[in-house]
C-alpha cells in the first residue's frame, strides 16, 4: 500500500503520483485519468468507462449475430 499526501497546487488541492504508479498505469504528463466509485472506494484508471460499456455492447452484438458475420465474410 502506498500512502499519498494531498498538496496545494495553485488554488486547488492535488495529488502527486509517484513515477512508479504512473509507469504502472502507463500514464504520462497531460494524459486523462478517470475516477469512478467502487464498492470499496474509488478506481483510478486511464481507460474511459463509457468506452468499455460501448465495447461490451459491440461484443454482445457480434456474439448474437456471429453466424451472419461468418456468412458475410465469405
Amino acid at each position: 500500500m502506498t500512502a499519498l499526501k494531498l498538496t496545494q497546487i495553485g488554488n486547488s488541492v492535488g495529488l502527486i503520483l509517484p513515477k512508479e504508479i504512473l509507469a504502472r498505469l502507463k500514464l504520462e504528463k497531460g494524459d486523462t485519468v478517470f475516477v469512478t466509485e467502487a464498492a470499496n472506494g474509488i478506481n483510478l484508471t486511464p481507460f474511459d468507462p463509457t468506452i468499455e460499456q460501448q465495447l461490451e455492447l459491440g461484443r454482445e452484438f457480434m456474439r448474437e449475430f456471429r453466424d451472419t458475420f461468418h456468412h458475410l465474410a465469405k
